[in-house]
């Protein structure tokens, strides 16, 4: 799929949009284990008995992918697009030791999942979970999973943290946020499993990459996804609800020039409201069809993909200061963000 963004498990799911926040790079010392800035042979020490290799059978076929061990009872957290349709899973660990698994909770939004090992005796080994919110671009990751589905030997890819709040649209329409971009290589097969910083703790599940690109790799930072893995090891479906401001938009500069005119367009960049939901909160505010957002919390909107991100940044019931532009004047205005 030229051009397109795929999961990274052993199919393909699609082409996608992909979109970028600013970013703010503040500094801090780097954390490592002891020795070498990046010792890989360290980091397998500690994190290589926490990553697995899952293998499922579905209708379609047989697929593959990787997961990461969250307790010593057989908890493991995966990609939900890895256990999609499966009517059996199998999990094989570092040690030679493989069982059957049961899902627990899935979350297709957000591409979570987590399964219980079945029958396994003796405990496994549970990964550290480290902070993704402390990652700065340029700290060095590394990516480990059954990439391609080589064989029992893990595969093993270093890089470093290309940008952070990175969000990816799905075909299915929605939308996978805050996630970590990378240029550590990440191939079908490594989905679920983990992408680690230079102290051996886990800060993201690789998830996705951009087909015919050059070294980017998607994965989902750790701390976004913490509390719906609690949720879901816990046997409880995620309850976590998304922003919504209630309008449909598109890029002002893609918008037809008949379409301009008759809507007095003047912004040569922004987001062209195609409609508005009954009920919604840009409704309440006084949103129109037509209208062109420029800026939401003094940040400004250059396409419709940045409304997107400013909205999924916040909480339902959050009220946001819009700004848009009507027959070249601009209108200001609170609305308060629903929920779906």
């Amino acid at each position: 799929m030229a051009g397109g963004l795929t999961t990274a498990a052993l199919w393909n799911r699609g082409s996608t949009t992909v979109t970028a926040s600013n970013l703010t790079v503040p500094s801090r010392p780097n954390a490592a284990i002891v020795g070498d800035p990046l010792d890989i042979q360290s980091l397998l020490d500690k994190v290589g008995p926490s990553v697995v290799s899952i293998h499922t059978g579905t209708r379609q076929g047989d697929a593959a992918g990787s997961g990461v061990v969250l307790s010593e009872d057989g908890l493991v957290l995966t990609n939900a697009h890895v256990i999609e349709g499966a009517t059996s899973i199998e999990v094989d660990f570092a040690d030679g030791r493989s069982a059957e698994a049961r899902l627990l909770g899935s979350a297709p939004d957000n591409d979570v999942a987590v399964v219980k090992v079945e029958g396994l005796s003796g405990p496994v080994t549970p990964a550290e979970l480290g902070s993704s919110d402390a990652l700065l671009v340029g700290d060095s990751v590394v990516a480990i999973g059954n990439a391609l589905n080589l064989g029992d030997e893990p595969s093993v890819t270093t890089g470093i943290v290309s940008a952070t709040s990175r969000s990816i649209q799905a075909p299915s329409g929605s939308s996978l946020d805050n996630l970590i971009q990378t240029d550590a290589a990440i191939n079908p097969g490594n989905s679920g499993g983990p992408l680690i910083n230079a102290a051996g703790q886990v800060v993201g599940i690789n998830t996705a990459i951009l087909a015919d690109a050059q070294n980017i790799g998607f994965a989902l930072s750790i701390d976004s996804i913490r509390s719906l893995v609690e949720d879901l090891s816990a046997g409880r479906q995620g309850t976590e609800s998304r922003p919504v401001l209630g309008v449909e938009t598109i890029d002002v500069t893609r918008i037809n020039p008949s379409v301009a005119e008759r809507f007095g367009v003047t912004a040569t960049s922004g987001a062209f409201i195609q409609t508005v939901s009954p009920g919604s909160g840009a409704a309440a505010a006084g949103l129109q069809d037509g209208d062109v957002i420029v800026s939401i919390d003094g940040r400004r909107i250059r396409s419709a993909a940045d409304v997107g991100q400013a909205v999924r940044s916040m909480k339902p019931g959050d009220s946001i200061e819009i700004t848009w532009e009507r027959k070249g004047q601009e209108q200001s205005a609170s609305a308060v963000l629903g929920s779906r």
